[in-house]
């Protein structure tokens, strides 16, 4: 058993802290709020059809978004209730509870890897290299990988580019935002569009 997420050991704390967070992004859609922005990033990096594994997937509004245009997606998530909530809200893909540290969907490997939402910023940081080496293991060769999380959450983007490096990955870009603005060293948000080194 791995150390536990700082969502996990959240929701552990606040019973509620999942059904509210889904019924956040409900009301935010029902708003006509753009919630789609990182999953238009991976949709340009990809032709239609592609698989797409949507790691870290919440309620799985990234996903749902991608298989709506067409492309396989798997996504998976620690927590029952967001994938209970992804399940109601966009079927279609392959909704899974799972750890990342522990992801093991026995030789599938994807075209894209997605990590929205801060998830690695929410990772045990006992676990970060387990991810990232196991998001590695389920990459196609010329797939790339596209992890967003910001900063003042615990998890240096320095630190996060050197796991990466250490585990197979390269930087093919790196963002300050989902919608293309450029990173500099001032930046508070890192997306980061990986490849397998």
């Amino acid at each position: 058993m791995t150390e536990p997420s700082a969502w996990t050991r959240m929701t552990q704390e606040d019973p509620d802290h999942s059904r509210a967070y889904v019924q956040r992004f409900r009301d935010l859609a029902a708003q006509g709020v753009d919630l789609v922005g990182e999953a238009r990033l991976v949709d340009a990096m990809l032709p239609r059809g592609s698989r797409v594994l949507d790691a870290g997937c919440g309620p799985g509004r990234v996903g749902g978004w991608l298989a709506s245009v067409g492309h396989q997606v798997v996504g998976v998530d620690v927590d029952p209730v967001l994938v209970a909530a992804a399940e109601e809200d966009h079927p279609g893909p392959r909704w899974l509870v799972g750890d990342l540290a522990e992801l093991d969907l026995g030789g599938e490997r994807f075209d894209a890897i997605v990590s929205a939402g801060n998830v690695m910023a929410f990772l045990a940081p006992s676990t970060r290299r387990t991810v990232l080496a196991r998001l590695r293991a389920h990459i196609q060769a010329e797939g790339r990988a596209a992890i967003g999380f910001g900063a003042g959450r615990g998890y240096d983007f320095d630190e996060f580019l050197d796991d990466a490096r250490a585990t197979g990955w390269a930087p093919d870009l790196l963002l300050s935002t989902w919608d293309l603005r450029p990173f500099t060293p001032g930046s508070d948000f890192l997306v980061a569009v990986l490849r397998p080194a």
